[in-house]
């Protein structure tokens, strides 16, 4: 009898939600972040072990549909294109089942799952696709040599999988909300501003003012160049670029 109580014990630890290291929250102030999670999985192993029933260990999750992107549980998307814009950064396209949309609001973005040398790591990032795009979505990245989501993703290749869950961000972008917006915005920072600012554009009803300061290094290492000059042809919106290692331009 004792030696089955021990077993059962034995099972039950083992059921017992792991807590997140650090690495993997991605420091974005995400809700519900990882460590959320994990005190809510904790109660519900509490309250199951209580009460000696495993069912209660499923909650909801059961109910959740596997290909439809949601805060808590990373789901999987295909990678169908990783392009190189420059030596260090790239824009990766990910499918979408069908023809089916994110549906992220301008202002929101998504938390990335990696595993470098075990270690579960996570980062967020802002797509850059148009909020109607049908049966994909991309996302800007920048590489760091010494970056372990760095590692991971330079891995990537067409045809394989990615996690992401979300969609997060309180900061909700409303036509006409002001009167005029001021957008600052250095490297891949700029990848936050593209679907407030292609909102803006694609609503003829938006009378916003737009005012874009992109910082780059060089006139080659700006990104998203041929989206930006049509941008800039809007009567509402302007662009200007500073670029730190050049003097003058040569066209």
């Amino acid at each position: 009898m004792a030696e089955r109580e021990e077993d059962a014990e034995e099972a039950w630890l083992q059921l017992r939600p792991v807590e997140p290291l650090p690495s993997q929250c991605c420091g974005s102030g995400c809700s519900p972040c990882v460590f959320d999670l994990y005190h809510r999985d904790l109660a519900r192993w509490e309250t199951a072990r209580a009460s000696n029933d495993r069912s209660l260990l499923s909650g909801k999750q059961s109910q959740n549909c596997p290909s439809k992107l949601n805060p808590e549980n990373f789901v999987a998307f295909r990678i169908s294109a990783v392009n190189k814009l420059t030596n260090d950064t790239y824009c990766v396209r990910f499918a979408l089942p069908g023809n089916s949309q994110l549906s992220l609001r301008p202002g929101q973005h998504l938390v990335l799952r990696g595993i470098v040398e075990d270690l579960e790591i996570q980062r967020a990032y802002t797509p850059i696709s148009p909020a109607n795009a049908e049966g994909y979505f991309e996302v800007l990245i920048k590489c760091y040599q010494m970056g372990l989501m760095s590692q991971y993703i330079k891995s990537w290749r067409a045809g394989d999988t990615a996690f992401w869950r979300g969609p997060f961000g309180d900061f909700f972008y409303k036509p006409n909300q002001y009167g005029e917006l001021l957008m600052l915005a250095a490297g891949t920072g700029l990848a936050p501003m593209v679907p407030i600012l292609q909102s803006i554009t694609d609503n003829a009803d938006d009378e916003t003012f737009v005012t874009l300061v992109c910082c780059f290094k060089t006139f080659d290492s700006i990104y998203l160049k041929t989206f930006l000059q049509e941008q800039a042809r809007f009567w509402n919106v302007r662009i200007f670029f500073v670029l730190s290692q050049m003097n003058k331009l040569n066209f």
